[in-house]
């Protein structure tokens, strides 16, 4: 998912992420644009997966 995707479409994807994660907070899930790499490594984290799992993941997400 590409940075202009992450951007407009980061508040339903935050919301169905807070449905399955409901521990993670605001800050764990903050989107600052141009700093999407700090995102996916926040995600990355918390959810032990890797970048492409977490890329791939968002991307299923946004299916739903």
């Amino acid at each position: 998912m590409d940075s202009l995707d992450l951007k407009g479409r980061w508040n339903v994807l935050k919301g169905k992420i807070k449905q399955q994660y409901a521990d993670w907070t605001d800050d764990d899930l903050l989107y600052v644009e141009g700093k999407e790499d700090e995102l996916y490594g926040r995600l990355q984290k918390k959810s032990g997966k890797t970048l492409e799992e977490v890329q791939s993941w968002l991307r299923e997400l946004d299916k739903d």
